[in-house]
């Protein structure tokens, strides 16, 4: 009888203050039918007062666990070394305010940095130049140029962060989400490897 089970452990999941976390919560398992159901419900953590909002279960405690039950088993693991366990706390009161304030901030940030790129690079000179050009007429307020730059200029922003208001336009995920992606990953590297030197440092003070 095949005796190899296959470890993918999952990059990063959530759970719940006080919840059991079992060895399919944090890996893909593919192991014989004689022994995948145990191994689906084998209890890898229990959630804690004492834990953190983070919780690292390294692959290695994993294996460790299933080899102390299943002695006769071959492990083989593929993918990444550590899965990351985000606690996700109950939300304290008082989240749309703190919403309208980010809201109102960025809203108002974002229209200063346009106007003031826009003063930079004497956007309404060119603008008044343009249309003279065009027109042979000197107007001090071009509004033929101004409103459809203006409502381009939305539509331009729509379109570069593929969504209108909670809706994407298509599948393509928006340069916001790709830099969103990159700061999470560098974040869970960030952790795992803030783990590993805690947990080193733990062995050489005993």
């Amino acid at each position: 009888m095949e005796k190899t089970i296959y470890v993918r452990m999952r990059n990063r999941v959530q759970a719940l203050p006080d919840e059991k976390i079992f060895f399919k919560d944090v890996a893909q398992i593919i192991a014989p039918e004689a022994y995948l159901s145990k191994l689906e419900k084998m209890l890898i953590h229990q959630v804690s007062e004492k834990d953190k909002n983070i919780i690292i279960i390294d692959v290695m405690k994993v294996i460790d666990m299933v080899t102390s039950f299943f002695k006769e088993l071959e492990i083989q693991t593929i993918g990444p070394a550590q899965t990351i366990i985000e606690v996700k706390f109950k939300k304290k009161g008082g989240t749309i305010p703190f919403f309208l304030l980010i809201w109102f901030l960025l809203f108002f940030g974002s229209a200063m940095a346009i106007m003031n790129f826009h003063d930079d690079v004497s956007m309404k000179s060119v603008q008044e130049k343009l249309y003279t050009i065009i027109t042979g007429i000197k107007e001090p307020k071009p509004l033929l140029f101004q409103i459809p730059y203006s409502i381009g200029l939305g539509l331009g922003m729509i379109l570069f962060f593929n969504h209108v208001f909670q809706k994407r336009i298509n599948e393509e995920p928006s340069p916001l989400e790709v830099e969103m992606f990159n700061y999470q990953q560098d974040l869970d590297n960030y952790v795992i490897i803030h783990e590993n030197k805690e947990s080193m440092k733990k062995l050489d003070d005993d």
